[in-house]
């Protein structure tokens, strides 16, 4: 089903909270230059598109019956937006490269003043797993078990009933934080891969043609992926292929025009991004 790519790509920045929740979560402030302008038109279609996707995709799943159970459609979402990110870490990293190798000197050196953004983006995505493998490994007591714990506070207090307690009390209170951590983490993994599969790993702030050029890719992967996985809903194939292919179709054709439109309107070309 395409509803759920054309949330994706083109690379425009998140409206409203999420736009200032994103930024200072990047830590970062974001200042134009002369290859970095905002266009409304750009933001208007580019919204215009994902709310159109979005309504559709929720119009297909009301009016056709899932393939499988609830459970599977949610992981099967999950499943979606985790290749998601994974294909933008890696088309962000070729196109980011491919820009500093074929620029010129100068503008290499800006463009890697720039990366600043995209690594902070990585970085803090990275964190979400990383703070959810080490509270399911506190929650599996493989980190320290209440042995380890007792070993521990014998040594300040002795042997003893009062060892015990203290090694079960804390057991208990690490537990419980572990288990917020788990939780806290989760939601948090989840809305940052949005974000950075949202803003394509902030690659707008190396250039402001690398989130056109990027999410083609995207849209086209998910599609030969949805392909592979079999469709979420049971519609007819007319419906079900036209669904499909509106996301990557509707997303490369605004990714030409966007190219297009600032080339023209704002003189931002893929030359003189290189510099030549």
């Amino acid at each position: 089903m395409s509803g759920s790519r054309t949330t994706y790509g083109n690379g425009a920045a998140p409206s409203g909270a999420l736009k200032v929740f994103f930024r200072s979560w990047a830590g970062r402030a974001h200042t134009p230059t002369a290859d970095r302008v905002e266009d409304k038109l750009i933001v208007g279609m580019q919204l215009a598109r994902t709310i159109l996707g979005l309504a559709a995709a929720v119009w297909l799943v009301a009016a056709y019956p899932l393939s499988g159970g609830g459970q599977k459609f949610v992981l099967g979402k999950l499943l979606e937006l985790a290749f998601s990110c994974g294909i933008l870490a890696v088309g962000s990293i070729i196109g980011i490269t491919a820009f500093l190798v074929a620029s010129t000197p100068d503008r290499r050196r800006d463009f890697a003043g720039r990366l600043r953004g995209p690594i902070s983006a990585a970085l803090l995505l990275a964190a979400g797993p990383l703070c959810i493998w080490l509270s399911v490994e506190t929650l599996k007591g493989d980190l320290i078990d209440g042995e380890d714990l007792k070993d521990i506070f014998s040594t300040v207090t002795g042997p003893g009933i009062i060892c015990t307690v203290l090694a079960f009390l804390t057991l208990a209170i690490g537990w419980l934080a572990a288990l917020a951590v788990l939780l806290g983490s989760s939601v948090y993994t989840l809305l940052a891969t949005y974000l950075c599969v949202f803003t394509c790993f902030l690659a707008r702030d190396v250039h402001q043609l690398l989130p056109a050029l990027i999410s083609p890719l995207l849209v086209w992967s998910l599609f030969a992926f949805q392909m592979f996985n079999g469709p979420d809903v049971a519609a007819p194939p007319e419906v079900l292929y036209t669904f499909m292919l509106g996301g990557p179709l509707s997303v490369t054709a605004l990714s030409v025009w966007e190219v297009r439109r600032l080339r023209i309107r704002h003189g931002i070309t893929l030359r003189a991004a290189l510099g030549h």
